[in-house]
């Protein structure tokens, strides 16, 4: 993250005074999450919970990508969502109720799945991306051009009672072609889930997103944290770059 962050208004100082006692966040961690952005793919069952969190943390600005309306199946997990947007835009209820929570934050809502068409002018917009998408071709673009471009990507998934999170740090870390070199034959778009699994998920993986944009405490990079709440049992394993891998096997 470059830092040129912007200063505080004496606003933002009252809102956000509590998490500015965190020691090793502090002043200089709240300014640069005013001046970062961040691309949410989908903001779903993961999705929402990731852009609420962020939005409420006080981070500047984000892209929120997902077409489509509103369904009822929606309203079990899309925390963003409500039985009154039914049948209208996702990400357009998903600005409206965090612009509620945070009027300062910059909404730029995009009413399209990530695409390889799309990919690449969406991440150019940010400074980090948080993959919150269910399928493996709209994961895979994101993650080839957040490599591409340099961008740290927040990679979660879930499934039932279990999920998954890496940090991958271009360069520096594994990233999603390593550990999937091509998506899994037998996914499919709906499964089995829990609201209260994605925003387990979701709720770490806004805050691994804070801790990049911050610079501060130890991040998943180079690590797959995984949990299954049927069981309540959590894991967290070193991952490994793969020399072979088609979009990252070529940087040092």
């Amino acid at each position: 993250m470059t830092d040129n962050s912007p200063s505080l208004t004496d606003e933002e100082r009252a809102v956000y005074e509590w998490q500015m006692w965190v020691e090793d966040f502090g002043v200089a961690g709240q300014e640069r999450l005013k001046g970062a952005s961040v691309l949410i793919s989908r903001v779903g069952g993961l999705g929402s919970v990731v852009a609420y969190e962020l939005a409420a943390a006080g981070i500047g600005k984000l892209v929120l990508a997902h077409a489509g309306n509103v369904k009822p199946s929606d309203l079990n997990r899309q925390l963003l969502m409500t039985h009154a947007g039914l049948g209208k835009s996702r990400v357009e209820s998903a600005e409206r109720r965090l612009k509620e929570l945070n009027p300062r934050l910059e909404v730029v809502a995009v009413n399209e799945n990530v695409d390889k068409e799309n990919a690449k002018q969406l991440v150019e917009q940010v400074d980090l991306v948080v993959d919150c998408a269910p399928m493996f071709e709209e994961r895979l673009a994101m993650n080839h051009e957040a490599v591409g471009q340099n961008k740290p990507l927040v990679e979660c998934a879930m499934y039932d009672l279990e999920a998954t999170i890496t940090t991958v740090l271009p360069g520096r870390t594994p990233c999603l072609v390593c550990l999937c070199p091509e998506p899994p034959k037998l996914w499919r778009r709906e499964f089995p889930v829990f609201g209260a699994v994605s925003g387990t998920v979701g709720c770490i993986a806004a805050m691994e997103a804070i801790k990049v944009v911050a610079g501060f405490g130890s991040t998943l990079g180079g690590k797959l944290l995984a949990f299954d709440l049927r069981q309540m049992t959590f894991s967290k394993r070193q991952i490994l770059r793969r020399p072979d891998c088609a979009v990252c096997g070529h940087l040092p």
